[in-house]
Order: C-alpha cells, then sequence, then structure tokens
C-alpha cells in the first residue's frame, strides 16, 4: 500500500478530503502530429478536445452494429467485462473491445485516435482499458462525478498522470439525453477521497460508483471557481479528455439513447505496477497487464 511520504497521489484515507497539485505534465512532448498548437493549448488549460464528426457515417454504423452484436454475445455467453444497469437488466458496458472485435481493434489504431493519443502523451501508447458505455432512453442511469486516475492509480497501480481517453460518439450526445459533463482546469489538481476502498470494489463502481469520488464541498468549490462544460455532438463526434479530468454524467430520462465507444490509451512508459490502494489488481477488462503497442 502507498503512503503519504511514498506516493504523492495517495487518496482514500478515512476522513481525509483534500486536494494537492498535479506533478506531471498535462501535454508531454509528443513531437509533430495531427494537433495544431492551439489545439495542445486548449487541451493543456482545459483538459479536454472535441472533434465534431471526426469519424465518418459508415464507420459509426458499423461499429454501432459490432457493438449491438457484441452486447447480444456477451449475455448470451455470461462473459466477463458485461455490465447490467442497477435496477434493471439493460446492458450498461460492454469491455475488451480492442481483443473481442477487429473492426474495433481496427478504429482505436486508426491516425485520427492513436496519432492523437502519441503526440498528447509522448510516444507509444497501449489500450489500458476498452468499452462500449450505453445509455439507453428511460432506463440509462448516471455516472456520478469522478477522476478516472484516482481509480486507475488507487485500484489498479497507474503510476503517473499520463493517459488519456478517448468517447466516440455512436449516437447524437445532445443537452436531453445524459452527456458528459466536464469541469475545465479541474485536471490540474488532484483530489484526495475519503473512505477505504472496499474488497471488490470493482463489482459494485462499474454499476453506481461511491468510492474514490470527491465530496460534495470539493465539487461545489471546484464548479463555482471553473464551471461545468458538456460534450454534445452529432454521432461520430470524438472527445479526448485527460486521465485526471473531474467528469460525469446524469441519467437519461428522454426517449432518445445515447451510446458511444471509449478506449484510454496510457504511455507504454506508464505501465501499471501494483494498486497503490493495498488491494489486489482490478480484472483485465478493466486494466490491462500485458500491454501491446497500439501500431
Amino acid at each position: 500500500m502507498s503512503t503519504t511520504a511514498s506516493d504523492p497521489y495517495f487518496s482514500r484515507l478515512d476522513g481525509v478530503a483534500e486536494s494537492t497539485r498535479r506533478l506531471d505534465p498535462v501535454v508531454w512532448d509528443g513531437g509533430e502530429g495531427p494537433l495544431t498548437r492551439d489545439e495542445l493549448d486548449r487541451y493543456h488549460r482545459n483538459g479536454f478536445l472535441l472533434f465534431p464528426e471526426l469519424i465518418g457515417p459508415e464507420r459509426v454504423a458499423a461499429m454501432w452494429e459490432e457493438a449491438q452484436r457484441l452486447a447480444v454475445r456477451g449475455r448470451e455467453r455470461g462473459e466477463e467485462g458485461m455490465i447490467i444497469e442497477p435496477e434493471s437488466d439493460v446492458v450498461r458496458s460492454v469491455f475488451l473491445l480492442h481483443r473481442h472485435s477487429r473492426l474495433f481493434a481496427e478504429m482505436i489504431a486508426s491516425p485520427e485516435l492513436v496519432g492523437r493519443a502519441r503526440q498528447l502523451l509522448g510516444g507509444d501508447v497501449y489500450v489500458h482499458q476498452s468499452r462500449v458505455n450505453f445509455k439507453p432512453g428511460f432506463l440509462g442511469k448516471e455516472f456520478y462525478w469522478h477522476s478516472d486516475f484516482e481509480t486507475w492509480h488507487m485500484e489498479d497501480g497507474m503510476p503517473r498522470m499520463r493517459a488519456v481517453s478517448a468517447s466516440i460518439m455512436l449516437t447524437e450526445n445532445n443537452e436531453f439525453n445524459g452527456p458528459l459533463m466536464l469541469i475545465p482546469g479541474s485536471h490540474h489538481t488532484y483530489f484526495r477521497c475519503p473512505g477505504k476502498t472496499p474488497d471488490d470494489h470493482h463489482t459494485m463502481s462499474l454499476r453506481k460508483q461511491e468510492y474514490g469520488v470527491p465530496t460534495r464541498d470539493q465539487l461545489t468549490d471546484l464548479v463555482r471557481e471553473r464551471g461545468i462544460r458538456s460534450a454534445k455532438g452529432p454521432a461520430g463526434t470524438v472527445l479526448f479528455f485527460e486521465c485526471n479530468v473531474m467528469h460525469g454524467s446524469s441519467g437519461n430520462i428522454t426517449p432518445y439513447q445515447r451510446n458511444g465507444m471509449f478506449l484510454v490509451f496510457n504511455s507504454l512508459e506508464n505501465r501499471l505496477q501494483e494498486p497503490f490502494a493495498g488491494i489486489p489488481p482490478r480484472p483485465g477488462f478493466l486494466a490491462e497487464r500485458n500491454p501491446v503497442p497500439v501500431p
């Protein structure tokens, strides 16, 4: 288990809810790439970039069809990585896209995605996690506010803030159907969350996260200072967001589904260690422990 002396990003000590400054770069020196200087500056400042319709409609349609196929197959076979919504039998997430589907593996390796990831992270990358998130009309539940890095550090053993997520909208994301919300600039601060990590926490947190989340006071102060932005756009829009940016989404009570592919690129120089919470590592479908560089 990490200690306050050995781990600058310690968290989940009983009763401790505090913040500290980030110690890692936001944009690592990746040299030339598809991102402009202005885009790199905006990513450094806000912690995310939105590219409307970066992926064409034919590829989006193929991914949506593949996502539905994987969901049906996963339920029939009882595959690991099939997550069901709390209080219903609706599929919430399907993991391991890069291993279960050639189509998704090819999408991940496309220049639109991996080129930007390499530029932001300063070199070769691998897939830490991949999944499809389903938020069906009327039934899609919320994802509470959190920093991904806090979880990946404490429960997976990710040492430093050198990862970026890419979310591809497979359906329109609008102001009504529970789009992802982000707090711009929040990635410059690390929030230590109170509470001790329960055993097998991932079995609960994938359905409803209650540990590794900031307090209401922390969130209130953060939003007052920096505000909230929502990631909206038509199908094919791609959101890149930094591993420590605070984000979440509300439930979907509209008839309009909100579905998307979600993947995490981690630097090959930032491979996982033992979890810093002193717990057994989470399953491989959540955290890749045998990284293969994305070609």
